[in-house]
């Protein structure tokens, strides 16, 4: 090859290369540009901020590498702009921390963040302890979700109250560990207990399960792969609900777990080096306390007549169990539209969903898609900017809010499902002397605004 059959070449590469560099320039650009939009409409819909755990990344460290987008299950939670990884929407994030973990360069942490200003989140040391000396919280109550922080964190609290066991001698009359609640939390901490030769006991005002126990017939549970003490590992990313309640029941049997259901915490208070546990059976006292009870707490009602209907219920158990009915979902929560879609698959069924806001936010990326195809197809009808003023046997009125006019509907109607949310149980929390963020609770909200909320 000649000298300038070579040179011709190497203008060709230049030429090449220099296209493929404005081309590569442009396709950044356009992504830069998609992705801001995306953070502006976050933000206008109120998505975009997190309420919970969620990526904290740290723009010098990071090199743009889009590992963590692939990464994330969820779709939407990070994207690039500049060349640098941002939180676009916040809130869909639910802790899988495979962002964390696939960061190359560990610019990223999934975690809470600054909750200096937070009445909803309670201050926890490092061994999960709060403010009120041998009283620790394990799961979401502590603002982090996720079966496997949860089973992580029930293991973490048991460690520590172990370790006041041991700095503390426990008279004969004091358990050295009280935990409440059976969830994922509480059913970890009692195993880690077990494991460590404490004297303790577990209770829950409902049954087994926790949270997870109140989910749909058959809803498939991230778990991945996460280690039970005592047990060991537990294979795999997904379980229907009931296998995973059955591992449970499976695993509390084998290992004889002192777990009563249908006892409820009351309130407490602290004696010392003592917590003294107010329940429904009577004052049990011990050297810990693992608060492992959830988030949701007692289901918020709409405060509306006829909600005293038997037909107005505030779960879904078993969708096919509802066929040939009118039905009425309120709320725009992931457990509303997860609700609505599943009773709008079953044979005959008219399903009407209700959201007091002009949009949806703070969805799953998948069940927002569904959503969107099920009223493409018609299969669910959505109400928007719409509360119920009266649930009646038949019928339910709404009343609508469109441009500044207020008006009312009658929907026919054979079952309500309601949800709006739980109240936490934070006034619990609070009795106990446990600090928040934030130090003065939440203000109350007045009942017209707490209505149909998800």
């Amino acid at each position: 090859m000649d000298t300038a059959t070579i040179a011709l070449l190497a203008v060709a590469i230049v030429i090449i290369l220099a296209a493929l560099a404005r081309w590569q320039r442009r396709i950044d650009g356009q992504e830069a540009l998609r992705v801001i939009e995306e953070i502006r409409e976050a933000e206008s819909t109120g998505s975009a901020r997190a309420h919970a755990q969620h990526p904290q990344i740290d723009p010098i460290a990071c090199i743009g590498c889009a590992s963590c987008i692939a990464a994330c299950p969820e779709t939407g939670v990070i994207g690039l702009d500049d060349g640098i990884a941002r939180v676009i929407q916040g809130s869909r994030c639910i802790g899988h921390a495979r962002c964390e973990a696939e960061c190359p360069v560990g610019a990223i942490r999934v975690g809470l963040g600054d909750i200096s200003g937070r009445s909803d989140i309670p201050i926890l040391g490092e061994n999960l302890e709060t403010s009120v000396p041998g009283v620790f919280i394990a799961g979401e109550l502590g603002g982090i979700a996720l079966i496997r922080h949860a089973i992580d964190q029930g293991r973490r609290a048991a460690d520590g109250a172990a370790a006041r066991a041991r700095a503390l001698p426990v008279p004969a009359e004091l358990l050295d560990l009280l935990i409440v609640g059976s969830g994922p939390a509480g059913i970890s901490a009692s195993l880690r207990a077990k494991e460590l030769g404490l004297r303790f006991r577990t209770i829950d005002r409902d049954e087994l399960g926790g949270t997870v126990r109140k989910y749909p017939r058959r809803k498939l549970t991230l778990v991945q792969t996460v280690e039970l003490p005592l047990h060991g590992k537990i294979r795999g990313r997904e379980y229907a609900k009931e296998e995973l309640i059955e591992l449970w029941e499976q695993v509390i049997g084998e290992h004889r777990l002192p777990i009563a259901s249908g006892i409820a915490l009351l309130g407490g208070r602290s004696e010392g080096d003592t917590v003294v546990a107010e329940t429904s059976a009577g004052e049990i006292r011990a050297r810990s306390l693992i608060l492992a009870l959830g988030r949701r707490g007692t289901p918020r009602p709409l405060g509306v007549p006829g909600e005293e209907l038997e037909k107005a219920q505030y779960r879904l158990v078993d969708a096919a169990t509802y066929r040939d009915a009118r039905i009425l979902v309120v709320g725009g929560g992931d457990s509303a539209i997860e609700a609505a879609t599943a009773l709008a698959d079953q044979p005959g069924n008219q399903v009407t969903l209700s959201y007091r806001k002009d949009a949806f936010f703070r969805l799953k990326a998948r069940n927002a898609e569904r959503l969107a195809e099920y009223r493409a197809e018609k299969r669910v009808r959505v109400v928007l900017r719409s509360e119920v003023e009266r649930i009646e046997p038949e019928r339910v009125i709404l009343e609508l809010h469109t441009a500044g006019v207020e008006r009312r509907v009658q929907v026919a109607n054979d079952y309500v499902f309601i949800f709006a949310g739980g109240d936490p149980p934070f006034p619990l929390l609070h009795r106990f002397g446990i600090s928040f963020g934030a130090s003065a609770p939440a203000p109350e909200k007045s009942a017209k605004k707490e209505k149909a909320t998800a």
